[in-house]
This record gives structure tokens, C-alpha cells and sequence, in this order.
């Protein structure tokens, strides 16, 4: 039996359909939102990460671990949901483990956890932790988490830590933030661009990697699922390949976007929408353009997709799964 957290999540929807493709067994933990299970043959088990007697019942029997599930936040006011859910609940995760006798635990860690200095040097596993609290809430709490996997190691817990970067793909159901930037960008929505961008990788790509660690990865061992580096350029001229609506002919510094953050922050909470450069993600667009996933490739032959592949096949899921 495999049992999967956050299944209802963006990577929790692939990687519960990559498992039962292959005829596995699968416990999907959820919390409240169960679209991304509707019509698939899982268990569905309702718990709460942050309560450990929830966890220890619905643990039971699992042989696999995949936990998936946390709180993401791109604001800086959230830290006690944060540390509730993201800190606590890996820590309360690893418990269920042990008094379940669990044979593999495989945690899903954030690459904006690690120190992406030296810029001009390629960002690999070994770089630290940050765990400062003058960081992002969201960053540190994941920093944290980290270090409550590998501390289990340390009680006898068989764990391995995979590190993806920028997420993006299909059966996006709530959807991702980035998903929808994607459809803004897709209807002409987006007003300007900041000049900066990420190390994106298709997630179902990343499940793949996750699978094959499942398989193969020493105990212990830490793997980065990374893509490719593109702008936001980039990535709007990959959608306006596939809408033919012509990509936004603005970009601004992203200095000049993070003066402007508050405004738009505002605006954002006056129309009822999610703002599309939050502080925490301008920041993130000045990460490390160098992220290596060399560790993977050797020991899991992980081999991501060009990422205009992964924008055409997420717009083409949009399209089809759209309630308009």
C-alpha cells in the first residue's frame, strides 16, 4: 500500500495517476478539496497533518510514504499556519512512520530551502539550509520540514528528500499559481512582464523522478528534480506559440516591480484576485539560473522535457478541463 499526502495537490494528481498506471495500491490523505480524485480507484482518507492521532490511523498498513502535502504561501504575515502545517505536520508525519512501522518515507522539499548562493556557480544538494527568521515564512518552514526528515534518519526512518523547482503541468485542479498566471497570459491578461525568471520542470517529470527514488535512492540520500532556466519572457513567448495571441511587449526590472507590489497587492485585494508578482516571488526570480540535477540523472536517469512541451500540454489540460 502506498499512501500519498497533499493527493489532491498539483504533483499529488499526477503522481497518484502514474501509480495506479502501473496497477499500485494507493491511499490518498486529503483534507477538504477532492477534485483531483474524482473517478480514480484510490482510497480516500480524510486527515489533518497537524493532528497526529488522525495521521497514526490512516498510516496503517502503508509500506510507502510519498508526503506531498503542505501549505503554500507567497505572503510574509502567515508564519503560525506555516509552522502549524508545514513543520508539525512533517514532524507528526515522521511519527505516523515509526508507529507504523513504514518501509520508505519519500519527503518533498522546496528548492527556495537552500542557499542558491554563489550565483555563478552551479546549485547542487550540498548547498545548506536557510534557516533564519528574517527569511520568507514559507521558505524557512520548509527549511525546517527539511531538517525533521532528516533528523528521522537518526531514529531508524528509511527517508529520502527530493527537491523540485518551479512546477508546472497538466491536471492542475485548484490551480497552481503558476497555473493561473498561465491562463492570464493565455487571454492577453497580463499587462507588463519583470525581467527575471525561474528553473521550471514539468511535474510530471518530477513524478517520474520521485517514482524511480522510490526504487532506488540510498537511504538518506537528497535529489533536486530541476529543469531548465527560461524568463518570463520565455515563457510568455512559449504561450503565444501556442494561443497566437501576441506575448505582453512591456517588462519591467524587477526593482521596479517590487516598488509597485504594494500597489498592486491592493488592487488585487480590492478585485477579488490573486496579485501576479507577490514580494516573496520577485525575490525568487534573482534565485540561481544554475540548478543542477546531475545527482538524479546519474543515480535515477532523470531526463526533464523541454519546457515548451509542458506549457502546450498545461494549456491544452486548461482548454479541455475548462468550466466555461
Amino acid at each position: 500500500m502506498i499512501l500519498v499526502t497533499g493527493a489532491s495537490g498539483h504533483v499529488g494528481a499526477n503522481l497518484i495517476r502514474a501509480l495506479r498506471a502501473q496497477g499500485r495500491p494507493v491511499r490518498a490523505l486529503v483534507h477538504r478539496d477532492r477534485r483531483a480524485l474524482a473517478g480514480l480507484d484510490v482510497e480516500a482518507v480524510a486527515a489533518d497533518l497537524a493532528d497526529p492521532s488522525s495521521l497514526r490511523a490512516a498510516f496503517r498498513g502503508a509500506e510507502i510514504v510519498y508526503h506531498l502535502a503542505s501549505s503554500i504561501s507567497i505572503n510574509l504575515e502567515n508564519w503560525d499556519e506555516l509552522e502549524r502545517v508545514n513543520v508539525q505536520g512533517a514532524r507528526n508525519v515522521v511519527e505516523a512512520c515509526l508507529q507504523n512501522g513504514v518501509r520508505r518515507l519519500l519527503y518533498f522539499g522546496s528548492i527556495h530551502a537552500y542557499d542558491h548562493a554563489p550565483f555563478d556557480q552551479p546549485m547542487d544538494e550540498d548547498r545548506p539550509l536557510l534557516i533564519s527568521d528574517r527569511l520568507p515564512p514559507y521558505e524557512r518552514s520548509k527549511a525546517l520540514a527539511e531538517l525533521e526528515t532528516r533528523h528521522s534518519l537518526d531514529r531508524g526512518l528509511d527517508a529520502v528528500i527530493l527537491i523540485p523547482t518551479a512546477i508546472a503541468g497538466p491536471f492542475d485542479f485548484r490551480p497552481s499559481y503558476f497555473g493561473q498566471a498561465l491562463q492570464l497570459l493565455a487571454r492577453g491578461r497580463v499587462p507588463a512582464l519583470v525581467r527575471g525568471g525561474y528553473d521550471w520542470v514539468d511535474v510530471r517529470d518530477v513524478v517520474d523522478g520521485a517514482i524511480a527514488a522510490e526504487r532506488l535512492a540510498p537511504r538518506g540520500a537528497r535529489y533536486i528534480l530541476s529543469g531548465r532556466w527560461h524568463s518570463l519572457r520565455d515563457v510568455a513567448q512559449f504561450v503565444a506559440q501556442h494561443t497566437g495571441r501576441p506575448a505582453p511587449r512591456f517588462a519591467v526590472p524587477i526593482w521596479l516591480a517590487q516598488l509597485a507590489q504594494p500597489i498592486m497587492a491592493k488592487l488585487a485585494q480590492v478585485n477579488g484576485s490573486q496579485p501576479i508578482y507577490t514580494r516573496p516571488m520577485l525575490n525568487a526570480m534573482n534565485s540561481n539560473r544554475h540548478i543542477s540535477h546531475a545527482r538524479a540523472a546519474r543515480d535515477l536517469g532523470y531526463s526533464p522535457r523541454l519546457f515548451q512541451e509542458t506549457i502546450a500540454d498545461t494549456l491544452k489540460w486548461f482548454q479541455e478541463n475548462s468550466k466555461s
